[in-house]
């Protein structure tokens, strides 16, 4: 089989680093890929937001299987048009990938069918939204609509850091037509949880659980970025907040999707929190989590590509899923100054003995020299026996890679192991 990629970041390659174990596999292609996916899959110089370029490819190129990964092409219907092209795929289609698409419609139906969440209001208009702001609660929590790359969240400590954000989102238009709506929601507390979930649209099948680490600084400081970090399993997410998660937000949600006729298919993500009245939804992903997915993935013991095949098929819930029974440290990589100022065009220097273990974002090949092109450069998973090891192994793999302006935070899972 040929099997297509869309996306060009870590959580790609570490897609296709699981999916290559497959044997039913013959080429995998990336679109665009970046300079160390290349060493794994055919990378093809094709924008992820480019649908009919992406279509034309599958078609002349006999693609039999399409793994569309980021979310920008899920919402803009890449899965559509490449079914209509006859082409299956893993991934939801643009009514389906709303979910994520809009912060506004995502809010409203988890009102409307009852899911667990923060208090919100919805605004169009900028001098409405500052007028309501003076009355708020603080912390509060400000959202542009659309999709920003995974920073289009704010949490602002009082009325003067609100009213900046919302100037930014949409006034100075940061995440430009994103920011036409936003979102003003009541602040939660308690520690966060994401979970990946295969579904097939009738068939639910949650991941293990993982924690990210979305704040650029340590002890979660600093500006929002695309994810500095993640460890799994969760121990906050404990059985019995899994079995509440079950009854109450994945079930009603798939089932609330399907009355809404947007079935959906792929991989759902549900970013939680576990507050003291119990598990509320911040946010729905409607692909795989990035840096999440380089930590869970490697605790898979299932094949991944029979699992993608099966959501398409509607088959979830004749496979038996399985993963390790062991811990994951996920620690990304970048260019000093990210998510805001940065550098890049250095060389990357990566051992070849830990070379397994990274997955490549942000980096480019010139004259066969792998060099940084991006904010978040490249990811190192760990796995151990214990969630300490798993994470004192994930430093000692970063520490030996080398570039200029080398970035990371060195907190990533203290706060997992202060949970007894």
């Amino acid at each position: 089989m040929n099997v297509m990629v869309v996306g060009g970041g870590g959580r790609e390659h570490a897609i296709i680093k699981k999916i290559k174990e497959n044997k039913s596999i013959e080429k995998i292609y990336a679109l665009p890929g970046n300079g160390g996916i290349s060493e794994d899959a055919i990378c093809i110089g094709i924008d992820a937001k480019n649908i009919d370029e992406i279509v034309k490819f599958a078609k002349n190129n006999n693609v039999d299987y399409a793994v569309i990964s980021t979310d920008d092409p899920l919402v803009m219907g890449a899965v559509d048009k490449l079914s209509d092209a006859g082409v299956p795929c893993f991934g939801p289609n643009s009514k389906a990938a709303v979910i994520e698409g809009s912060k506004v419609f995502s809010k409203k139906f988890m009102k409307k069918y009852n899911i667990p969440t923060a208090e919100y209001e919805v605004f169009e208009n900028y001098k409405s939204a500052l007028e309501y702001l003076k009355n708020s609660k603080y912390p509060t929590v400000i959202k542009a609509d659309g999709l920003a790359l995974g920073k289009g969240v704010f949490i602002a400590k009082n009325y003067t850091e609100a009213s900046e954000a919302v100037y930014l989102i949409m006034q100075d238009k940061i995440f430009g037509e994103s920011g036409n709506k936003i979102v003003i929601e009541e602040y939660l507390c308690g520690p966060e949880v994401s979970i990946l979930s295969f579904t097939d649209g009738k068939t639910i099948i949650p991941m293990i659980s993982s924690m990210d680490h979305k704040k650029a600084q340590d002890g979660d400081k600093g500006p929002n970025t695309g994810g500095m970090g993640a460890i799994a399993p969760n121990p906050y997410y404990t059985e019995k907040i899994a079995k509440i998660c079950m009854e109450k937000i994945f079930r009603p949600t798939i089932e609330g999707m399907n009355a809404e006729k947007r079935e959906f298919k792929g991989c759902l993500y549900f970013g939680l929190m576990i507050t003291d009245q119990g598990p509320k939804v911040i946010e729905y992903n409607c692909r795989f989590g990035d840096p999440e997915t380089q930590t869970i993935l490697p605790l898979l013991d299932s094949d991944l590509f029979d699992i993608m095949r099966a959501t398409t098929n509607q088959t979830l819930s004749q496979l038996k899923i399985k993963f390790k029974n062991k811990f994951s440290c996920c620690i990304v990589l970048s260019s000093k100054g990210y998510p805001q100022k940065y550098e890049t065009g250095f060389e990357i220097q990566i051992p070849s003995d830990i070379k397994k273990d990274i997955n490549i974002a942000g980096a480019k090949k010139e004259n066969n020299v792998l060099v940084t092109s991006g904010g978040r450069v490249l990811s190192i998973t760990n796995v151990d026996n214990s969630l300490e090891a798993a994470i004192k192994g994930a430093y000692e793999k970063a520490s030996k890679v080398y570039f200029e302006n080398k970035y990371y935070r060195k907190d990533i899972g203290s706060s997992a192991l202060k949970f007894r």
